[in-house]
């Protein structure tokens, strides 16, 4: 199943307000992911078996040094306004206090690391629209966690952004390690992530 376009309901214009609106409100099954990329809102299917143990796998790794007052989060939404964007990553690192209160988004510029692992059906999303918006929004870090790699599973490290664009700071392939520099410190075995 690939991911699905909401259109805004007629006499509705496109602004930030509405997009807003209508991504609170669309009414997707249990599981789906409902993002805002590029101005449009999309429905993602259900993550694989094999990419929730992806980010299980690294989740439980990144706990291990990460500081106490941060935390790990899976549905957060991050908004990048100027992007016209509400992304949803698969996980986000960022400090627990700027949780705290109502609605259901926080900047993505608050964010220390953000880590995407592509689905057959929207890796592109995560690969082009998602790398430029992170950057832009001068999310620190951003883990690309690519099984459907043309060729190879491949993990790319983006950091550094400056003017709206990233530097990649590592690419591996599947099976080699790759190192969150600090705050992380952690050297990532990507052998023991699943190739789907």
């Amino acid at each position: 199943m690939s991911a699905l376009t909401v259109d805004p309901a007629p006499g509705h214009g496109t602004d930030w307000d509405d997009l807003v609106r209508i991504w609170e409100e669309t009414d997707a099954p249990e599981g789906c992911k409902v993002e805002i990329i590029e101005e449009i809102v999309t429905v993602s299917p259900p993550p694989s078996k094999d990419h929730n143990t992806t980010a299980e796998l690294l989740q439980r790794r990144l706990y291990t040094v990460i500081p106490e007052e941060w935390g790990i989060y899976q549905t957060l939404g991050l908004s990048l306004p100027g992007r016209g964007g509400i992304y949803i990553p698969d996980l986000v690192v960022m400090e627990r206090a700027l949780l705290v209160g109502p609605g259901h988004t926080v900047p993505a510029s608050e964010a220390r690391l953000v880590v995407e692992i592509t689905s057959r059906a929207n890796a592109n999303h995560d690969r082009v629209s998602k790398v430029n918006g992170y950057a832009k929004a001068g999310v620190e870090l951003f883990l690309l966690l690519d099984p459907w790699h043309s060729g190879r599973p491949t993990a790319t490290l983006y950091g550094a952004p400056d003017g709206g664009t990233y530097r990649v700071l590592e690419t591996v392939e599947y099976g080699r390690e790759l190192t969150l520099p600090e705050p992380f410190g952690l050297v990532l075995d990507t052998g023991v992530l699943p190739a789907s």
